[in-house]
């Protein structure tokens, strides 16, 4: 059965944004779809900063950075030789009240099991009790459950020194450090748990965050409950990362300065900065950094937080890697945990939805607009849908943004090119086929009704117009046939370009005479203004021509002009099979009387009076005469279009008024009067002149000879 061309089109547009957005939904677009959650990243911290202030975030951290491997007594230690320090501001911090602490870092041995050999002994010997400190700090805090050691899961695992799994009572407070990066190597996700022994073990974070709600998690095979709140998900075990911009989110102390407070004992300091926080230790070097969604919204990183005993360090706020630390990952899990605010994606169906109706958007504009047109108005959709996916985002929400906007410009494309090679293959071909025989808006109003021309037509308002060349056939005589051909050419070609400029309908060439229409097949209420404007700029045109023109070959070419309005039926004419469109009426034929009149009076541009009166005071018009064309009883008053009344000079106007004076004195039979007025322009003025011995004529012939109305024989 054939279906058809709106119904195969429509099948198509769904079936190229069906398509489209398959492409981009499917686990093949799978590497790039994470750029969705970092572009919202960016774009809401620009577009709103960030939601929470620093001083109220869930954890801070302690970062051993490059201000404390620089200062004594650290600079030129090895880290391992700093667990005394680390047990220090750790107890400090705990006694300022936090609620738990957690050490992004893994010392796999100690200090004490070198066996380096040192005098008679090794080096472990001679520094036995040098951890001792840091253990019974570790050992402190962890009967409280205060402080959570890391450990990394693999093969082989990497776990802390022996006495430290000890002191914190092994894995009652120990967790994994893992992290989990996608396809791409970026970090968005964070394990909720991870499995050891076939059985599921909190991730550093989670364990982090529940002790500081006091509420155990609930780990579930398809969830993980925290209180009340189902951590969110898109991938099972995980939750995705809501990273705030900048860096400034997580408030951040140099382990230096902390170090410092600890031995000045200043307590208020250490309750001020650290009551109800969870404390994560970490280092912020060049080491253990990642990418993460926050990529393209990092800043210069630095501890900002007011110092305790070392003086402000300014922080080069120009430098801003695209990394961040890993301890920063934890972070920013456990404020998304304790907050309740980490980031919702969309399943698999809905990405595809939404893919979808912006695929399906897109190919409906491409197949109804033009191009342009279409990709204009799918930038301004893509605009908008990006507000609003970075609004939502704002509130935790993380609508796709590559899949729909790849799924919008694929499906643009693929439709354009649909429409290109099917859709439009027709209307081209009508267009192409019907170009030499219709008006171009008459093509376009058959396409537009998906019908195609009719025999038949309509009555309307118009004006026609006709010109021809004066003297033509004495100028073919002097050319060969290709040298006539190159000028006629070239002469119609200008003509055409002026009357379709000004909304005119080129009807048909008779030799080297125009007829055209103004009015149709577009609509047209100024149509006789449009046409006298026409015939002005068609007569400039030939000025250019006959100076310019190298077809011309130096020949002065003039031409005749009519316009007349009036009735006329317009539309198709001809035989069932072939037709065209064109004007028929009584206003045709005065048109070519007009143009024929101008060698009678010298002019080059006459109008009947019904064009003058439609045309208006724009114009400077002349009343040449009252006449009988051939072939009509009924007499016309006929006017030369002299051209724009905004440009007339004043011997312009006296000339006009002159001849008017004469043609009133004409008519009154004031013979002497008249040929008195039309002689004193006769020497400037072609149709003075040639009136002035029509009047002589009439006064040396019979009173016979006088007739108000002048009959033209000839056409």
């Amino acid at each position: 059965m054939a279906i058809g061309r709106r119904t195969r089109d429509a099948l198509a547009v769904i079936a190229i944004a069906l398509a489209c957005a398959g492409v981009f939904a499917s686990p093949a677009f799978e590497r790039f779809r994470g750029l969705s959650l970092d572009a919202l990243t960016w774009l809401r911290f620009e577009a709103f900063g960030n939601r929470h202030d620093a001083a109220t975030s869930p954890a801070v951290v302690i970062a051993i950075d490059e201000e404390s491997y620089q200062a004594p007594p650290f600079k030129g230690a090895p880290l391992l030789t700093w667990t005394g320090e680390i047990g220090r501001v750790l107890s400090a911090v705990l006694d300022g009240g936090a609620k738990v602490v957690g050490l992004d870092m893994v010392f796999q041995t100690s200090i004490e099991q070198s066996e380096i050999p040192l005098g008679d002994s090794t080096l472990g010997e001679k520094t036995r009790g040098f951890d001792r400190d840091f253990l019974r700090a570790l050992a402190a805090a962890a009967a409280g459950g205060k402080v959570v050691l890391g450990e990394i899961f693999g093969e082989p695992p990497i776990l802390p020194a022996p006495g430290q799994r000890i002191a914190v009572r092994q894995q009652q407070n120990l967790r994994p450090l893992n992290t989990y990066t996608d396809s791409d190597d970026v970090v968005r996700r964070h394990p909720l748990t991870l499995s050891a022994e076939g059985k599921a073990v909190p991730s550093m974070a989670l364990e982090l965050a529940a002790r500081a709600r006091g509420t155990p998690p609930v780990i579930a095979p398809d969830a993980v409950m925290l209180g009340d709140y189902r951590v969110p998900g898109s991938v099972p075990g995980t939750m995705t990362l809501n990273f705030a911009g900048g860096a400034q989110d997580i408030p951040t102390y140099s382990f230096a300065d902390l170090r410092a407070c600890a031995l000045k004992g200043d307590k208020d300091y250490f309750r001020r900065e650290f009551a109800g926080k969870v404390v994560l230790i970490g280092t912020v070097g060049i080491e253990d950094r990642r990418v993460t969604s926050k990529r393209f919204a990092t800043r210069a990183e630095g501890a900002r937080r007011p110092r305790c005993v070392l003086g402000e360090r300014r922080v080069a706020e120009t430098f801003a890697r695209s990394t961040i630390a890993g301890v920063y990952i934890h972070a920013t899990a456990v404020n998304n945990l304790v907050r309740q605010d980490a980031a919702i994606e969309m399943s698999g169906p809905a990405i595809f939805t939404i893919a979808a109706a912006m695929a399906l958007l897109a190919a409906a504009f491409a197949r109804l607009l033009r191009p342009a047109t279409a990709a204009a108005l799918l930038a301004v959709l893509a605009v908008l849908y990006t507000a609003l996916a970075t609004a939502l985002f704002n509130h935790a929400y993380a609508l796709p943004l590559a899949e729909p906007l790849a799924a919008g410009v694929l499906a643009l494309a693929a439709t354009t090119g649909y429409r290109f090679m099917v859709t439009d293959k027709d209307r081209r071909l009508l267009q192409k086929s019907f170009a030499y025989y219709l008006a171009p808006r008459e093509i376009d109003r058959m396409l537009a009704s998906r019908r195609l021309p009719q025999l038949g037509g309509e009555t309307r308002e118009v004006t026609v117009f006709f010109s021809d060349i004066a003297g033509f056939s004495r100028i073919a005589e002097q050319m060969s046939p290709e040298q006539l051909m190159a000028l006629t050419n070239e002469y119609l070609s200008a003509i055409t370009d002026v009357i379709e400029a000004h909304d005119g309908y080129v009807d048909k060439y008779i030799g080297d005479s125009v007829v055209a229409v103004f009015g149709a097949p577009l609509d047209d209420p100024d149509h006789a203004r449009s046409a006298a404007r026409a015939a002005l700029d068609c007569k400039a045109r030939l000025a250019e021509l006959n100076s310019s023109s190298t077809a011309f070959q130096g020949i002065k070419m003039a031409q005749r002009i009519g316009i007349n309005s009036g009735a006329a039926l317009v539309g198709n004419f001809g035989s069932q099979r072939r037709f065209n469109y064109s004007v028929m009426s009584d206003a045709v034929n005065v048109a070519s009387r007009l143009e024929g009149a101008n060698k009678f009076y010298g002019t080059t541009i006459i109008a009947s009076e019904s064009t003058v009166a439609l045309a208006g005071s724009e114009f400077a018009w002349r009343e040449l005469d009252t006449i009988r064309v051939k072939g009509r009883e009924q007499s016309l008053t006929i006017y030369e279009l002299h051209g724009r009344a905004a440009e007339l000079t004043p011997d312009d106007r006296a000339v006009l008024d002159g001849y008017a004076a004469g043609v009133a004195h004409w008519r009154a039979g004031e013979l002497l009067q008249a040929a008195e007025c039309f002689a004193s322009a006769a020497a400037a003025d072609v149709p003075s002149a040639l009136f002035a011995e029509r009047v002589s004529a009439a006064r040396e012939g019979p009173p016979a000879a006088w007739d108000p109305v002048r009959t033209l024989q000839e056409k």
